[in-house]
Protein backbone atom coordinates (compact mmCIF):
# COMPACT_ATOMS: atom_id res chain seq x y z
CA UNK A 1 0.00 0.00 0.00
CA UNK A 2 1.50 3.50 -0.73
CA UNK A 3 2.29 6.15 1.50
CA UNK A 4 -0.68 8.90 1.34
CA UNK A 5 0.91 10.98 3.77
CA UNK A 6 4.35 12.04 3.04
CA UNK A 7 6.01 14.32 5.73
CA UNK A 8 9.80 14.99 5.76
CA UNK A 9 11.87 12.44 8.55
CA UNK A 10 12.90 14.12 12.22
CA UNK A 11 16.26 14.18 11.93
CA UNK A 12 18.99 14.99 14.96
CA UNK A 13 18.82 18.12 16.29
CA UNK A 14 15.17 18.96 15.31
CA UNK A 15 13.10 20.52 17.57
CA UNK A 16 9.33 18.63 17.53
CA UNK A 17 7.79 20.12 20.69
CA UNK A 18 7.24 23.49 22.39
CA UNK A 19 10.19 23.45 24.71
CA UNK A 20 9.71 27.26 26.17
CA UNK A 21 6.20 27.03 27.21
CA UNK A 22 6.16 26.52 30.74
CA UNK A 23 2.75 26.06 32.64
CA UNK A 24 2.93 26.54 36.35
CA UNK A 25 5.46 28.58 38.26
CA UNK A 26 8.58 27.46 39.34
CA UNK A 27 8.23 26.63 42.96
CA UNK A 28 11.06 27.28 45.29
CA UNK A 29 10.92 25.72 49.04
CA UNK A 30 10.74 28.34 51.59
CA UNK A 31 13.22 28.22 54.60
CA UNK A 32 12.40 24.84 56.19
CA UNK A 33 10.51 23.13 53.38
CA UNK A 34 10.97 19.24 53.64
CA UNK A 35 10.79 16.62 50.83
CA UNK A 36 10.84 12.47 51.17
CA UNK A 37 10.92 10.24 48.23
CA UNK A 38 10.35 6.32 49.57
CA UNK A 39 11.66 3.93 46.78
CA UNK A 40 10.74 0.01 47.13
CA UNK A 41 11.62 -0.65 43.18
CA UNK A 42 13.88 -2.96 41.93
CA UNK A 43 17.00 -1.54 39.80
CA UNK A 44 17.30 -1.61 36.73
CA UNK A 45 13.58 -3.05 36.10
CA UNK A 46 12.47 0.09 35.28
CA UNK A 47 12.66 3.66 34.82
CA UNK A 48 11.07 4.60 38.17
CA UNK A 49 14.07 4.50 40.34
CA UNK A 50 16.43 6.63 37.86
CA UNK A 51 13.55 9.37 37.20
CA UNK A 52 12.68 9.67 40.89
CA UNK A 53 16.36 10.51 41.91
CA UNK A 54 16.45 13.06 38.88
CA UNK A 55 13.29 13.94 40.74
CA UNK A 56 14.76 14.06 43.87
CA UNK A 57 17.67 16.15 42.58
CA UNK A 58 15.45 18.90 41.64
CA UNK A 59 13.74 19.14 44.96
CA UNK A 60 17.38 19.60 46.60
CA UNK A 61 18.10 22.31 43.76
CA UNK A 62 15.03 24.52 44.68
CA UNK A 63 15.81 24.33 48.56
CA UNK A 64 14.01 21.23 49.69
CA UNK A 65 15.33 19.70 53.08
CA UNK A 66 15.27 16.15 51.19
CA UNK A 67 15.32 12.69 52.59
CA UNK A 68 15.36 9.41 50.43
CA UNK A 69 14.19 6.32 51.93
CA UNK A 70 15.08 3.06 49.88
CA UNK A 71 13.44 -0.06 51.73
CA UNK A 72 12.92 -3.33 49.66
CA UNK A 73 14.21 -4.29 46.52
CA UNK A 74 15.34 0.13 46.29
CA UNK A 75 18.07 -0.91 49.00
CA UNK A 76 20.31 -2.37 45.95
CA UNK A 77 20.33 1.09 44.37
CA UNK A 78 22.47 2.24 47.24
CA UNK A 79 25.17 -0.81 46.54
CA UNK A 80 28.58 -0.12 46.79
CA UNK A 81 29.53 -3.18 45.38
CA UNK A 82 27.94 -2.71 41.63
CA UNK A 83 30.46 -2.85 38.62
CA UNK A 84 31.77 -5.08 36.40
CA UNK A 85 34.41 -6.71 35.98
CA UNK A 86 35.30 -4.66 38.91
CA UNK A 87 33.84 -3.34 41.69
CA UNK A 88 33.13 0.57 40.37
CA UNK A 89 33.54 -0.44 36.63
CA UNK A 90 30.49 0.32 34.22
CA UNK A 91 29.65 -2.93 32.63
CA UNK A 92 27.32 -1.20 30.67
CA UNK A 93 26.63 2.50 29.89
CA UNK A 94 24.54 3.62 33.01
CA UNK A 95 25.38 0.56 35.11
CA UNK A 96 26.73 2.95 37.82
CA UNK A 97 24.06 5.59 37.15
CA UNK A 98 21.90 4.64 40.54
CA UNK A 99 25.06 5.14 42.35
CA UNK A 100 26.47 8.33 40.59
CA UNK A 101 23.12 10.05 41.35
CA UNK A 102 23.20 8.76 44.97
CA UNK A 103 26.54 10.52 45.24
CA UNK A 104 25.10 13.57 43.67
CA UNK A 105 21.80 13.46 45.93
CA UNK A 106 24.69 13.63 49.05
CA UNK A 107 27.01 15.73 47.67
CA UNK A 108 24.20 18.30 47.28
CA UNK A 109 22.72 18.11 50.92
CA UNK A 110 19.94 14.94 50.72
CA UNK A 111 19.89 12.05 53.02
CA UNK A 112 19.73 8.79 52.10
CA UNK A 113 18.51 5.84 54.12
CA UNK A 114 18.26 2.21 53.52
CA UNK A 115 16.46 -0.23 56.07
CA UNK A 116 18.65 -2.84 57.52
CA UNK A 117 15.81 -5.76 57.54
CA UNK A 118 15.97 -6.03 53.35
CA UNK A 119 19.35 -5.49 53.15
CA UNK A 120 19.82 -8.31 55.73
CA UNK A 121 16.97 -10.50 55.22
CA UNK A 122 16.27 -9.77 51.34
CA UNK A 123 19.16 -9.18 50.15
CA UNK A 124 22.63 -10.44 52.00
CA UNK A 125 23.69 -6.71 51.84
CA UNK A 126 26.01 -5.72 54.84
CA UNK A 127 26.20 -2.19 56.16
CA UNK A 128 29.64 -2.47 55.00
CA UNK A 129 27.95 -2.68 51.20
CA UNK A 130 26.55 0.77 51.24
CA UNK A 131 28.16 3.94 49.17
CA UNK A 132 29.24 5.79 52.02
CA UNK A 133 27.27 8.21 53.34
CA UNK A 134 24.17 6.32 53.06
CA UNK A 135 22.30 5.34 56.63
CA UNK A 136 21.22 2.38 57.34
CA UNK A 137 18.38 2.29 58.88
CA UNK A 138 15.48 -0.15 61.41
CA UNK A 139 12.46 -1.62 59.62
CA UNK A 140 10.48 0.16 62.11
CA UNK A 141 11.84 3.55 60.69
CA UNK A 142 10.26 3.06 57.74
CA UNK A 143 6.91 3.40 58.92
CA UNK A 144 7.85 6.46 61.65
CA UNK A 145 9.97 8.60 59.10
CA UNK A 146 6.40 8.62 57.11
CA UNK A 147 4.72 9.76 60.07
CA UNK A 148 7.40 12.33 60.73
CA UNK A 149 7.30 13.46 57.26
CA UNK A 150 3.25 13.53 57.62
CA UNK A 151 3.70 15.57 60.62
CA UNK A 152 5.82 18.06 58.94
CA UNK A 153 3.44 18.33 55.95
CA UNK A 154 6.29 17.32 53.84
CA UNK A 155 6.04 16.66 49.96
CA UNK A 156 6.08 13.04 49.59
CA UNK A 157 6.73 10.99 46.62
CA UNK A 158 6.05 7.13 46.94
CA UNK A 159 7.34 4.32 44.57
CA UNK A 160 6.42 0.50 44.61
CA UNK A 161 7.00 -1.80 42.32
CA UNK A 162 7.72 -5.44 42.58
Amino acid sequence: MPKTVKIPAAKAGDVLFNVEEKVFPDHKAKPGDKAYIFMHTVPFEGSVGLVNMLTATRLVRKGFDLSFVLFGPGVLMASATRGYPSVGAEGFPGNMGYNKQLKTLMDEGAKIYACRFAMGALYGMREDDLIEGVKAINPLDVLDINIQAWQERAIVMTTWTI
